[in-house]
């Protein structure tokens, strides 16, 4: 029988700090996952009390960012005013659209503490049509998130539509991100609920798939959506994502997402020389910016 793994990608370390991400995707094999360009597992870290995130002020255009926290939390501020708090099973979603300023850090009340942070950071492009809307924020709280169990198989819409139920998370195109745990070992048929492009994320446990062990640190991509099935080994969390990929190629360069080359290298310019009307400063956060890093272009 033919197998139905398009691709087996091992996750890539990346160093930004004070802990280490798990990068998903981009990959040269494979650019995206339906509209999932940018995927980053923030690992399991215990932070110091002399340890703390701090992302200053950097852009992004042309895409909208999710946040889920497994554990821990990160303070949000933005250009468009907006300081919140994220904590563990909430949801932050953020469309950049023509351009938006944000920042990451350790809240103040836990600088001085022990802390664990663990989540996943993901970029979904949007539509040729909205690439150059106006930004938007919107926080989801752990419990408006739809969590449901059949068969002893527990499910968490994080993100997009499936199956009849629909997470509150705002997107703007087909897809979905679903969480799915299992204490015991269960076989999953569930590809008739899918559509578009598939990629499974293995967090803790393994799975079997036509015979096959895979664990943790691999990122599998389906060729057929419709024939995705698996089985879980015991006790195992593991990602779902995907949905209809876009027409036209995304393009990447360090924050910025388009599917055109020249707005890519207009925001360029606007982040290099500070044009604030492009990229207005963040309210409270506004003494320090990542400068523009020169790099070649992930599409190349």
């Amino acid at each position: 029988m033919q197998s139905n793994i398009g691709l087996i990608l091992e996750e890539k370390a990346a160093d930004i700090g004070n802990f280490i991400v798990g990068r998903l995707l981009p990959f040269r094999q494979k650019r995206a996952v339906g509209p999932f360009v940018f995927i980053d597992h923030m690992k399991p870290t215990c932070l110091k009390d002399y340890q703390n995130i701090d992302i200053p002020p950097h852009p992004h255009i042309g895409l909208s960012t999710l946040t889920y926290l497994l554990e821990g939390s990160i303070f949000h501020r933005d250009s468009m005013g907006i300081a919140i708090e994220i904590k563990a099973g909430e949801v932050n979603w953020m469309t950049a659209g023509k351009g938006v300023v944000h920042s990451e850090r350790t809240p103040e009340y836990l600088r001085k503490a022990d802390k664990f942070l663990h989540g996943f950071q993901i970029w979904i492009g949007l539509p040729k049509e909205l690439e150059q809307c106006e930004p938007s924020f919107h926080h989801i709280d752990k419990e408006a998130i739809p969590v449901w169990e059949e068969d002893g198989i527990e499910y968490k819409l994080i993100a997009g539509e499936i199956d009849g139920k629909k997470s509150p998370v705002p997107v703007h195109s087909p897809l979905f991100f679903l969480e799915i745990k299992t204490n015991d070992q269960k076989k999953i048929n569930i590809g008739s609920k899918l559509f578009g492009e598939v990629g499974m994320y293995v967090l803790d446990g393994t799975v079997k798939i036509e015979g096959n062990d895979y664990g943790t640190s691999q990122l599998l991509v389906a060729k057929n959506a419709s024939l995705c099935e698996f089985e879980t080994n015991g006790i195992t969390t593991l990602y779902l994502f995907g949905g209809e990929p876009f027409t036209e190629e995304r393009f990447i360069y360090w924050n910025f997402v388009n599917s055109d080359k020249n707005m890519i290298e207009q925001a360029k310019n606007n982040w290099k020389n500070q044009n604030l009307d492009a990229f207005p400063k963040i309210p409270g956060d506004d003494e320090e910016f990542v400068p523009l890093p020169e790099l070649r272009t992930q599409s190349q």
